[in-house]
């Protein structure tokens, strides 16, 4: 029987991979077959961590676009959607937990490839360390919460307890990680449940309350209009904002080469993921709003002493004493699942990077039990804990801003990973409009879009009343940090390249283009 199938002519046909096959691609040891599509879309949705992200970013996009935050919401969501078709069909030729950086290289080269992984890394490591933060802050709320006890809720004020209380969740997020999919899985189905059922129950009470407060709005279709935003301005700073409440959803990818069905299974979790996600956010969005307005008194949700934390605000006047308590456990549950899983990405990524020769062969170590990158996954924890408290220490404004600086990372890495899909599938964009669509335009759009977000995002950096509103010699400070970090990455390859010649001459993992390869 012949078949025709689009992989890279490298001289053999693609047979069973111990080490590796045609394209270069080389197994890692990890343990294959641990996480299904249910338990891959899972983990997608809390890398995302919904009710940490919507408490965090309801007040802020309210504050820039007003009662149409649920259009931001919308169009943060396509060019995600787009760069998702990207990563599944880039994941269909090469099912590799390198992800971007192993796609990036096949596509445009090691060097490129090289700088697509660190942006990876860097913006992991910095949500890795907001995460913890976030965790610590709300354990202790809540913890005063329980105890009716505001000097408990204080003691997140102590510098010193709290980077204490920071630490010992990285730990404990870092050995969950350690000890593989299976026991990442079981913990995150019920952290997922939680967060979803609260957020259910959220909507529906805010329904119930709408027109209960002196802030409260009657429902509007135009509050889905982008167009109707009062200002380019006004719209972009506002999709910046979505966009990071999307993060996160690549690593049902990360994980593929421990996921049933490799090839397919992660595209499909990362699909589900969005789509939970995008109905997620506008459902809170949409009753937030009925409930309570977008304005900036009172309750309303642009209130500049309460945008930061919206649930917290809210949790006794729309859901009462009682049950306002499951909404602090919900974002405490959050924070935590995402800390957790977030270490899936960073590590794999890591491990790949080795195994390829692009970082030192120590990381590319895999647990002989657990079958985990092991030296990686610590290595992302101990750099997470000492990032988080040196920046604590030296100064809080540089940890803002390094937060800010993150949506730099994610449209650098998303953007590159989306061109590498067109470019890697060029040959096989005119066999059928299927093709054409989901490996051409679709991927080209959803990077064109994110790279003009980079673009505006960097030139907005350059004010310093960007972030916390600290500078550098007359530049914004998160210009300086969000450059400076990509920057380092270049020193960094640079450094490699030295060490490991073999694959920046591209001896190693070759750049390829696919072609119709007949086999019997």
């Amino acid at each position: 029987m012949t078949q025709l199938d689009a992989r890279p002519r490298t001289g053999g046909t693609v047979t069973g991979r111990p080490d590796g096959d045609a394209r270069g691609v080389r197994t890692k040891g990890l343990g294959g077959n641990s996480v299904g599509l249910t338990g891959s879309a899972v983990i997608g949705i809390s890398t995302v961590a919904p009710v940490y992200c919507l408490t965090s970013t309801l007040g802020s996009t309210a504050g820039e676009v007003g009662v149409q935050m649920p259009a931001v919401f919308l169009a943060g969501f396509l060019p995600m959607l787009l760069v998702a078709f990207a990563y599944r069909e880039l994941n269909k030729a090469m099912p590799d937990c390198g992800t971007s950086f192993t796609w990036t290289v096949k596509a445009f080269g090691p060097r490129v490839g090289w700088m697509c992984g660190w942006g990876l890394v860097i913006a992991t490591i910095i949500v890795l360390s907001n995460l913890a933060g976030v965790a610590t802050s709300y354990f202790w709320l809540l913890a005063g919460e329980i105890s009716n006890n505001a000097s408990v809720a204080a003691l997140d004020d102590d510098k010193a307890v709290h980077i204490v209380t920071c630490l010992v969740l990285i730990a404990a997020a870092t050995a969950i990680s350690y000890r593989g999919m299976t026991a990442t899985k079981g913990v995150q189905y019920t952290l997922v449940a939680l967060q979803l059922v609260v957020l259910a129950l959220f909507v529906g009470l805010a329904l119930d309350k709408a027109g209960s407060f002196a802030t409260s709005l009657d429902f509007s279709w135009s509050w889905l209009n982008p167009f109707a935003v009062q200002s380019f301005a006004a719209f972009t700073a506002g999709l910046s904002l979505s966009i990071f409440m999307y993060w996160g959803w690549d690593t049902c990818l990360t994980a593929n080469e421990e996921t049933v069905g490799s090839d397919k299974t992660p595209g499909r979790a990362a699909l589900i993921a969005m789509v939970v996600l995008v109905g997620s956010y506008l459902a809170t969005g949409v009753a937030a709003q009925m409930a309570v307005g977008s304005g900036g008194q009172g309750l309303g949700l642009a209130n500049p002493a309460t945008s930061d934390n919206v649930f917290a605000a809210l949790a006794g006047p729309v859901m009462g004493p009682v049950l306002g308590i499951l909404l602090f456990v919900a974002v405490l549950a959050s924070a935590a699942a995402s800390l957790q899983t977030t270490f899936i990405p960073v590590a794999r990524t890591v491990l790949a990077m080795s195994t390829y020769e692009a970082l030192p062969a120590s990381y590319a170590r895999v647990h002989p039990r657990f079958k985990t990158p092991g030296r990686a996954t610590v290595v992302a924890g101990v750099a997470t804990g000492v990032f988080y408290t040196v920046m604590t220490l030296v100064s809080e404004h540089v940890l803002v801003d390094t937060i800010y600086a993150l949506g730099l990372m994610i449209c650098f890495y998303y953007a590159l990973t989306a061109f590498a899909c067109a470019w890697y599938f060029r040959r096989e964009l005119t066999r059928s409009a299927r093709d054409l669509v989901f490996k051409g335009v679709f991927p080209v759009l959803g990077g064109l879009l994110l790279s003009a977000v980079f673009a505006k995002t960097l030139y907005d950096m350059w004010n310093p009343e960007y972030g916390s509103g600290s500078s550098v010699l007359g530049v914004g400070s998160v210009f300086v940090i969000g450059v400076g970090l990509l920057l380092l990455g270049a020193v960094l390859m640079e450094l490699m390249r030295r060490r490991s010649p073999a694959f920046f001459r591209g001896e190693v993992l070759t750049k390829e283009t696919p072609s119709l390869v007949v086999e019997d």
